[in-house]
């Protein structure tokens, strides 16, 4: 197993200016972060991945869909776009070194119908996921969807019903990832949800049930980490992590309050319980 830091903690776009930041990331123990692909061509991500190389650390990708023209369970242009958004994602993804790209990226984050998802809504969302699996596969990238809260999303909110469309589809190159805050508010056995579920899951999130410091909270760790290992998991564990800082993304993430005292705490001690838990597990 790798572990990872979410870049979400301080921007939606990495750049030369967080170079300083990276090296302290590395010289913590980390193996890689995951890097927001929301924005910037291809040659920026060409550059991300240089600087990443020579500090070695490795990536994942990370996206979402925030803006209802562009969703991926709704009317034909809005699902043309939603694709369209996706294609560019994996491109800069691929650009930027990574081979995984994770998120809640079946349907735009924060818009409701007003009621639970429609078998129309499932059928557009497997043949778009199909088309956005062509492409990943092209590019050598396993896209990992993101089961979230009801209060983000109403298409995907438990491991179970990810599943259940993941077989849905059918392609090889659209997965699973596991995050335990959402599973910690949806599901009512979260390890269960976890272990029944691990033959498609290809990415987990490590995030407190209040998005602050992991292991400072209520998740059941303890028995989280010894399923990873019964599963016989060995992908990235990643710490997902929320500030004040970027207002747009705090209001996203309804994130009113500071979580921790600094942000070096959350990576910080969050990079101690992953690898202190891992041993014990």
């Amino acid at each position: 197993m790798k572990i990872g830091m979410n870049m979400f903690l301080w921007t939606t776009h990495v750049g030369r200016e967080h170079e300083a930041l990276l090296r302290n990331i590395k010289a913590t123990g980390f193996d890689g972060v995951e890097v927001p692909v929301f924005e910037g061509d291809n040659d920026h991500y060409k550059d991300m991945a240089r600087m990443l190389d020579d500090i070695g650390l490795e990536r994942t990708a990370v996206a979402a869909m925030g803006d209802p023209s562009m969703n991926l369970i709704g009317d034909t242009a809005a699902r043309t776009a939603g694709v369209d958004f996706m294609r560019t994602a994996l491109d800069r993804a691929h650009a930027l070194g990574a081979t995984l790209i994770c998120g809640p990226l079946h349907s735009t984050l924060g818009h409701f119908s007003g009621e639970g998802p429609s078998a129309e809504e499932f059928t557009r969302s497997t043949e778009s996921q199909r088309l956005i699996g062509d492409h990943a596969a092209g590019l050598g990238i396993t896209v990992a969807l993101e089961a979230l809260n009801r209060f983000e999303c109403y298409l995907l909110n438990t491991m179970d019903g990810l599943a259940a469309h993941l077989e849905q589809i059918g392609h090889p190159n659209i997965r699973a990832m596991y995050d335990t805050f959402h599973a910690n508010i949806e599901e009512a056995d979260p390890i269960g949800a976890l272990t029944r579920n691990a033959g498609c899951v290809a990415h987990i999130h490590i995030s407190e049930n209040d998005r602050g410091v992991p292991g400072r909270g209520n998740i059941p760790w303890r028995e989280t980490y010894a399923a990873i290992a019964e599963i016989g998991y060995d992908g990235w564990l990643t710490i997902e992590s929320f500030g004040r800082g970027l207002p747009d993304l705090a209001a996203a993430t309804k994130v009113w309050r500071d979580f921790a005292e600094s942000p070096e705490a959350v990576y910080r001690d969050g990079y101690r319980h992953i690898s202190t838990s891992l041993k014990q597990a």
